[in-house]
């Protein structure tokens, strides 16, 4: 189960470069979005990259605007487990749990989640937050983190999993994101 106390939400490389050859960006960045909005209502942690930004550009501004105050970790590997500078906030925030968005499923996401399992991390992948170029691609990306073992959730499954209950206190607060 999805646990407030041990997770961490990585938002991976929804840079504009790459979400423009992706046929539905424009809805994996509304759930994470709503992600994000929810990590923060809750005070989850945030660790946010950028696949090399000095050639593939900035996050788009959909995202960058709901991660002010989140600096960004630039990153050449293509698995953040394998950047030192992300490995070293990851262990700040002190989370053994992951809650995985972004692009490409079968790049920078896969390499993230099945390096994140090697070191011992639990490891959920949004399924409806994460794409692919290819539609294919982005298939053979989840069956591989299925095997991996990786868990699949949807954006609305997650928040509904960590609020556990309706009295929950910030119940009340997530209702739109919840809503969608």
């Amino acid at each position: 189960m999805l646990e407030r106390a041990t997770l961490a939400l990585v938002v991976i490389d929804f840079q504009d470069s790459l979400l423009t050859k992706i046929p539905v960006a424009d809805s994996v960045v509304a759930a994470t979005v709503r992600l994000i909005r929810f990590a923060k209502l809750l005070g989850i942690p945030i660790l946010w990259t950028e696949q090399y930004p000095k050639g593939l550009g900035p996050t788009c501004a959909e995202i960058a605007v709901e991660l002010e105050g989140v600096t960004p970790i630039p990153k050449t590997a293509f698995g953040c487990m394998g950047d030192d500078s992300f490995v070293a906030a990851l262990e700040a925030t002190g989370r053994n749990h992951l809650l995985i968005t972004g692009v490409e499923t079968h790049v920078c996401v896969l390499q993230t989640a099945l390096g994140a399992v090697e070191r011992g991390f639990d490891v959920w992948v949004a399924s409806d937050a994460v794409a692919a170029r290819d539609k294919y691609q982005h298939k053979a990306a989840l069956a591989r983190m299925a095997n991996g073992p990786c868990q699949f959730v949807t954006a609305e499954m997650a928040m509904f999993e960590v609020l556990e209950r309706a009295d929950a206190p910030e119940f009340k607060k997530c209702l739109p994101l919840l809503k969608g």
